[in-house]
């Protein structure tokens, strides 16, 4: 999405218009919460990266590019990371929104 557009869309958006979202915007936004929620809980049970991949059946670099939102995993790393960092990974898709919380499990 062009910087115009997006401005064109959000200045829409605060006038309570509704706003039709570029695809390549919702993937990056889930891909950036997908890797902001797997950082929080890593850093929450005091694992670097290379612990967290080690436990999940994966690489630092995979884990890497992951949190920094450069990727979108394929469906089994996500469940080996959810079991590694204790919890359940929760996505919710919908259209233009997508939300992704971590719901650790109960001690």
């Amino acid at each position: 999405m062009r910087h115009n557009t997006w401005r064109t869309s959000r200045v829409g958006r605060l006038a309570g218009e509704p706003v039709e979202y570029d695809q390549e915007y919702v993937d990056a936004r889930l891909a950036g919460d997908l890797g902001q929620a797997v950082y929080d809980r890593r850093v929450e049970l005091g694992l670097s990266q290379g612990e967290l991949a080690e436990r999940a059946g994966a690489t630092q670099p995979q884990v890497s590019r992951m949190e920094g939102g450069d990727t979108v995993p394929t469906l089994p790393l996500p469940r080996r990371l959810a079991r590694a960092l204790e919890g359940s990974l929760n996505v919710a898709i919908d259209e233009g929104e997508a939300r992704v919380t971590f719901t650790p499990r109960a001690a």
